[in-house]
């Protein structure tokens, strides 16, 4: 099947509230995926750093605070920076669908949304990852 996919998942900014993160970076580990996670109120610069030191296939950002059209875009322009452009980024969160169109067209891979099925983000990052 592969090398074993490496995840890291973040929560940037001052949102608070890291169920949701906690219980997603647990369904990618039970998946037999490595997760990182870098607990709450991390930097765009700290998180594109993270994932380019710890050579992740992808970064999942978790995010309620209503600043994803800022930070999405500004830690995807820093992978790219560090070197991680290739790095998959996608997403969580309370996210309007106009808004979830927009950062797809971004380059974000997917947003799930509240009450996704933990086992369709485990086979979108196979499938995305593994094809």
């Amino acid at each position: 099947m592969g090398k074993m996919i490496r995840v890291l998942v973040a929560k940037p900014g001052l949102d608070g509230h890291d169920r949701g993160a906690k219980v997603v970076a647990n369904a990618l580990k039970d998946a037999g995926m490595e997760v990182i996670y870098t607990g709450l109120h991390q930097t765009p610069e700290l998180i594109a750093e993270a994932a380019v030191q710890e050579d992740v296939d992808v970064v999942g950002l978790s995010i309620l605070s209503g600043a994803h059209m800022t930070l999405f875009p500004r830690i995807m322009e820093l992978l790219k920076e560090k070197g991680g452009g290739d790095i998959m980024v996608f997403g969580g969160g309370i996210i309007p669908a106009e808004d979830v169109e927009e950062l797809e067209k971004f380059g974000v891979a997917r947003v799930f949304g509240p009450g996704t099925d933990t086992n369709d983000i485990v086979s979108f990052l196979k499938e995305k990852l593994h094809g």
